[in-house]
This record gives structure tokens, sequence and C-alpha cells, in this order.
């Protein structure tokens, strides 16, 4: 019994400390940038040995993914984004002005966290090839979680006549992007709730038929 108290406090620990060089990695992230960022300054910052750092991810593109993922879906639990229980609202929602108005509410709230460390990697993809290819991999997700919503749309009828689903995930992926809400809430001063009420309404015009 003592051993099983022992392996779980142990598990705790790691679990703990993987939480604090993430939280570390994405402040230093936004505030330094990626390429003025070390790993023993997250180290340091996380209250940790750098050798702990590269026990856990191994290099600075690692730990960058996983503070992308964390900050996706709002915390360290190993459940992918479209796992997540708001999945099943949407798939539930009577119509497909409810199901988008359920994607864009998760959205904003998505956007609000990713959008500073997103912005990391876009600015420093110009000159890095890793910061590239993380970029690219980013938007790759994304579009695929877009046509997702596209097909839950035509599985409900919803879909406007003629408009396919990979047109329809070409227009939500291009409508519902980081830089169209960085944009209008940090450029423009909207409020995210007012990008929220936009969205809905201007991606419903665009793919529902009603």
């Amino acid at each position: 019994m003592a051993d099983v108290v022992k392996r779980r406090s142990r598990a705790g620990q790691a679990v703990d400390t993987r939480r604090r060089v993430v939280e570390a990695a994405g402040r230093l992230f936004v505030r330094d940038g990626y390429a003025a960022t070390t790993l023993q300054q997250i180290a340091d910052q996380a209250g940790v040995a750098v050798q702990t750092v590269y026990f856990h991810f191994g290099n600075k593109r690692t730990l960058l993914k996983e503070v992308v993922d964390v900050a996706s879906v709002g915390d360290d639990q190993p459940v992918a984004l479209l796992d997540r229980p708001w999945v099943e609202e949407l798939r539930t929602a009577p119509g497909g002005r409810e199901a988008i108005a359920v994607w864009l509410r998760v959205s904003r709230e998505i956007f609000g966290r990713v959008a500073p460390v997103l912005r990391v990697i876009r600015d420093a993809a110009g000159s890095d090839p890793e910061m590239a290819a993380q970029w690219e991999a980013n938007q790759q997700q994304r579009h695929t979680a877009h046509r997702a919503l596209a097909e839950t749309l035509e599985a409900k009828g919803a879909l406007r006549p003629g408009l396919t689903v990979d047109e329809a995930a070409d227009i939500l992926f291009a409508l519902v992007s980081l830089e169209l809400y960085v944009l209008l809430t940090v450029e423009r001063g909207w409020a995210p709730e007012r990008w929220e009420s936009w969205a809905a309404c201007t991606v419903s015009d665009a793919v529902l038929a009603d």
C-alpha cells in the first residue's frame, strides 16, 4: 500500500512539474519571443533544473507545442479538443445556427487563451523553419477541426444548397480565424463578445441554408 501511495505521489509531482514548466514557458515566449527564450530561463522561472525540462520535453519546439495544446483546450488533461464535452453539445444542437453558436462560443474562449502564443509562432515563422513548420501544423489542425464542423452541419441538413463540405470547411476556416479575431479585437478594439456575435451572423449567412 505504501508503494502505491508513493507512486501516486511521484506521478502527481511529475504532473505538477510539467504544468509549472509549461506555464513558465508560455509567459516567457509571449514576453520575450521564441528565439530569445532559453530552456535555462524557463527552468529558472519554473523553479526546476534545466535537466528536468529536457527530461519532460526534450527540446524547445516540443515545449512550445505543449504550450499551444494546453492553451487550446484550457488544461493539461490528456483529452483532445474534439473529444471534449462541448462537442456533444454541438452534435445535439437542434439546427445549424445553434451549432455555429456553440462553435463560436468555444472559439472565442480558445482564441482568448491561445492568441498571444500563436502570434509568437506567426512572427517567428518568417525566419525560423521550425516555427514555419509549427505554424503550418497549427493551420492544418484548425482546418481539420472546421471540416468536422462542416460535416456536422451537413449531417443536420443545414448547409446552403449547392455548398459542398469541402467548400464549407474552407469558408469556416477563413472566417473563424485567429488572424481575423486579432484584427478585430486587438487592432480595432472590439470586445470578444462583439466578435462572437458578428462571426455568428457572418458565418451563418455564408454557409447555412436559412
